[in-house]
């Protein structure tokens, strides 16, 4: 089984909610690592956004990101 690094900036619009916790307790094989800074050069200020084993994901909504991402980790499972 392998693992699925989720990156978060910390000033991302997504921590309006606690994502780590979220994703976290659901897949077991994710680490949830919150960063500084992943420049992306101001993407997290004006859009839910993450990296999900190096593939950028952002929504116009945190929902809607919250599913993407989801949505990157199951393709991340299915291809280990």
């Amino acid at each position: 089984m392998g693992i699925v690094i989720v990156e978060i900036c910390e000033g991302s619009l997504i921590n309006a909610i606690d994502i780590e916790k979220e994703l976290e307790s659901q897949y077991p094989e994710v680490a949830v690592i919150m960063n500084e800074c992943l420049m992306a050069c101001g993407t997290c200020t004006y859009s839910p956004f993450a990296i999900v084993n190096g593939k950028k994901i952002f929504a116009k909504t945190i929902d809607e990101c919250v599913k993407k991402i989801k949505e990157q980790i199951e393709i991340e499972l299915a291809n280990v």
